[in-house]
């Protein structure tokens, strides 16, 4: 089982002005295993097929992660950064099931 050591967005929703309601991403590091790890390609009919994953990364869940897990949206890991598809609570653990690619907003540089 191979090691997992990076940081995982959490989207919190925002009203910007009177109407406009925006995602403030905050990201936190976090350290757990990839339980799985499988690539797949999408067959639809395009000229670039999309690229996801079948993986499962478990983390050590701390406080805020256990309060906030219906807001995270995307898993930094392998280079690029994940959709989260599914999440299941196995205490003290979180097991994050990843999907495609995460191509939404990121925090401000």
């Amino acid at each position: 089982m191979a090691r997992f050591h990076g940081v995982v967005g959490y989207g919190a929703t925002v009203e910007q002005r009177p109407g406009v309601w925006v995602d403030e991403i905050i990201e936190r590091p976090y350290f757990g295993d990839v339980i799985q790890n499988a690539f797949k390609q999408e067959n639809v009919e395009k000229i670039n097929q999309d690229l996801g994953v079948n993986n499962s990364i478990s983390i050590v869940a701390d406080a805020y992660a256990n309060e906030h897990v219906s807001a995270i949206r995307y898993v930094q890991w392998a280079g690029a950064l994940w959709e989260v598809a599914s999440v299941t609570v196995q205490r003290p653990r979180l097991i994050l099931r990843l999907g495609g690619v995460y191509n939404g907003p990121t925090p401000e540089a």
